[in-house]
């Protein structure tokens, strides 16, 4: 009970923030206006895409694709308000930014970030489902898996925030994904394989949830001692005496570190949904969304070649297995995708032939954007399923030479560019989602961070120390394409700095934030495979 001692009262009269600015109308207005002006912007740019494709959706199919975007958007919003107020709150406390101020400019810079995001943490959610889900999306099993793992984490998000918690949307949607991976598991009629969760790929993501926070931890901590041992300004140490801002070399340190957490969460974070609202789209409109149709044809034969060359690697590793059917090889290489078993000759020569079955594909009909709606769906499956594989091949041991490696590289790098985008509206409408849930709901985590975590208010230097390595383990973790939680590597930054300073923390902060840690993935996993449970029986 020493710990709920240290309450928000130690902090006032100790320059602590005034948190209770009300929100006038011009900002109320802009706010209406920007998200009317995404949800427009969106509209368009969806109903663009499928009329040059000549596609024709059914009210209904049109209306769930409607909602399940609305959902997937409204993920990216409730991460907005819940993770970005990480990244203001170092700004805030030490009076570098007003409020309001800060919150709108940590929302500009986090609309950046999703903007120039390159898309790899977004697949690289996708790969954690089921195989055979993200290949029949648009069927009522894919819907009720979007459902299902989108609405769990938008609950659980929505319990933490009303608690003050500080929370990983990253960590609950991935704990989602499991739990509709393992249900879809669960369900499967005696006798039918299906696939759960790809343990490998989990491992990885889990990886990167774990260490990244032990980093934000330790290095703020080294950070700021190296700080006290080059930078001998006494000020750089002190906390805020008055309400008024610190020097302006101070001042512009904070407000550049809180612009690179909120860009890099910006570039990390807003992709877990573009991801997302890929999937839906594919499903409910294959013929715009399955294939890449903005590739240019002068990239055609490059991809015809190099499709050709993976073509005789498979055949080479086929150990002189005959050539399969290509419907046959199809089922082959997903069930071997499946039951994590492509080291066998039967596979590559399965692989082989999905492979010379995309290159007289994409060479009859002259280039992705030519690829007629019929023969969209099949041909975007080889290429996702021939792509899995070759991702797969080396994790489970198989060996290519130089000469190989290079020839499956280019084969993977076309297979992605022409299955693996996302459209500009798809980026603007997640960007203003991100950017508008920033200036909404952020004072509970703000306080948590700013004050609840150490017992001592946060120093210039401090607040310096956990954003720069918050902004730096982000955007490296984006370079390798892997989710991590902007949330807990700043406020481990946070705790970090308050250890190496001797300030102490408030263990009863730190237990939640750990607990909430402990929890997410079980909690997210029950709740989506509940979810998803009670959608299959009534969808």
């Amino acid at each position: 009970m020493a710990d709920a001692a240290v309450s928000t009262e130690a902090y006032r009269g100790k320059g602590a923030p005034r948190l209770d600015h009300k929100t006038g109308p011009v900002t109320v207005i802009v706010f209406c206006a920007l998200l009317a002006a995404g949800i427009g912007y969106g509209v368009h740019g969806l109903v663009d895409d499928i009329s040059n494709v000549h596609e024709t959706l059914a009210t209904g199919v049109f209306a769930l694709l409607g909602l399940a975007l609305l959902i997937a958007l409204g993920f990216e919003f409730v991460n907005g308000f819940h993770d970005t107020a990480n990244a203001v709150a170092t700004v805030i406390y030490t009076h570098s930014m007003a409020p309001v101020v800060a919150v709108i400019w940590s929302g500009c810079w986090n609309f950046l970030g999703v903007m120039v995001s390159t898309g790899a943490v977004a697949y690289g959610i996708i790969t954690l489902l089921p195989v055979e889900l993200i290949l029949q999306v648009g069927s009522n099993a894919g819907y009720a898996m979007i459902f299902a793992l989108l609405i769990a984490a938008i609950v659980w998000n929505l319990g933490t925030w009303a608690l003050g918690i500080p929370n990983s949307s990253s960590h609950a949607l991935i704990g989602s994904i499991m739990g509709v991976g393992l249900a879809n598991q669960l369900m499967a009629p005696a006798g039918q394989g299906t696939s759960g969760v790809d343990w490998n790929q989990a491992m990885n993501v889990a990886q990167a949830l774990l260490f990244s926070p032990l980093m934000g931890f330790v290095f703020s901590a080294i950070l700021l001692l190296v700080m006290k041992f080059l930078i001998r300004s006494p000020k750089l140490y002190e906390e805020p005496k008055s309400d008024a801002p610190p020097p302006w070399w101070i001042r512009a340190i904070l407000i550049f570190t809180c612009t690179g957490v909120s860009f890099a969460h910006g570039g990390n974070d807003g992709q877990k949904g573009m991801g997302l609202i890929m999937l839906i789209l594919i499903g409910a409109a294959p013929t715009a969304y399955a294939l890449n149709r903005t590739m240019p044809d002068s990239a055609t034969p490059a991809f015809i070649q190099a499709t050709v060359a993976a073509e005789q690697v498979f055949a080479a590793h086929g150990g002189g297995q005959p050539a399969v059917a290509p419907d046959k090889a199809r089922q082959l290489v997903g069930t071997a995708l499946r039951d994590k078993k492509l080291t066998q000759p039967l596979v590559f020569a399965s692989l082989a032939s999905l492979s010379a079955d995309i290159a007289t594909n994409v060479k009859s009909y002259g280039a992705l954007s030519h690829v007629p709606a019929a023969a969209t769906s099949n041909l975007r499956n080889d290429m996702y399923l021939t792509g899995e594989a070759v991702r797969l091949l080396p994790k489970q041991g198989v060996k290519f030479n130089d000469t190989e490696t290079a020839t499956l590289k280019a084969y993977s790098g076309g297979l992605q560019s022409g299955t693996r985008f996302i459209p500009l509206w798809v980026k603007i409408c997640v960007a203003i989602a991100l950017g508008l849930g920033t200036m909404v709901g952020w004072k509970r985590i703000v306080v948590t961070v700013g004050e609840r975590i150490g017992k001592t208010h946060l120093t210039y230097a401090q607040g310096a120390s956990a954003e720069l390595v918050a902004a730096a383990t982000i955007g490296a973790a984006e370079m390798y394409g892997l989710p991590v939680s902007t949330t807990h590597i700043l406020s481990s930054g946070v705790a970090g700095t308050m250890a190496a300073n001797g300030s102490g923390l408030q263990w009863s902060t730190v237990r939640s934030i750990a607990m909430a840690w402990a929890l997410t993935l079980p909690a997210a996993m029950g709740i989506a495979g509940g979810l998803y449970w009670v959608l299959r029986q009534f969808v």
